[in-house]
């Protein structure tokens, strides 16, 4: 059975939006657009570079599908960011949207009208595990479904105030475990959560 693991950059306050650009994302008027870039270090780029070290495929909402194919498909030759354009433009992209046929990105299949019940099938399926990118619809849905085995979070010291969020209020109560985590020197904690079973609750009360 194949993995599902959601990977999201995340400001103190649970903000994912926007972290790679000013345009990126400015729906709804945000304006904090990059806020991830001034402090990527060498730790960022260690953990970003073991997270895509292993095969997988890519599960994405409809607006970060369309960031990322108006991106990937376009870096130069020369770029240091050619292999990581080289591997997202070669496997395969299944993606949240009710307009399947628009997906122009080579590799990219659409999920279907039921999107939970898509990837529950996919999941059953043999290959490569399956990661998120961005998609905060689309995670929030994952999360109330009990679709998602890892959490690869990296936290910025940063408060964005508002935004499209990773957790909503309808989220499956669920623990998890925390495999490793360790801070950059710019001050990103890095970590790495594991589905865990049900949530286990206890009493500080007196007797």
């Amino acid at each position: 059975m194949r993995k599902l693991t959601v990977a999201a950059f995340l400001s103190l306050d649970g903000v994912m939006q926007g972290p790679g650009g000013p345009n990126e994302d400015p729906a709804d008027g945000f304006a904090h657009g990059g806020w991830v870039v001034p402090y990527v270090d060498e730790a960022f780029g260690g953990a970003m570079g073991e997270l895509f070290s292993r095969p997988f495929e890519l599960v994405l909402g409809r607006t970060t599908y369309e960031i990322f194919a108006a991106h990937w498909p376009h870096v130069p030759a020369d770029s240091d960011d050619r292999p990581m354009a080289d591997l997202f433009n070669r496997i395969a992209k299944h993606v949240a949207t009710h307009r399947p046929e628009t997906l122009h990105w080579h590799n990219s299949h659409g999920l279907g009208d039921d999107i939970i019940a898509s990837l529950r099938t996919l999941k059953q399926l043999d290959g490569p595990d399956l990661l998120t990118q961005g998609s905060s619809e689309l995670v929030h849905q994952l999360l109330a479904t009990d679709l998602v085995d890892e959490l690869r979070l990296l936290v910025f010291p940063v408060l964005l105030g508002k935004g499209k969020r990773l957790f909503a209020d309808d989220g499956m109560p669920a623990a998890f475990r925390l495999e490793r985590s360790l801070a950059s020197s710019s001050g990103v904690v890095i970590s790495h959560y594991v589905r865990a079973g049900e949530v286990h609750v206890g009493s500080f009360e007196l007797a």
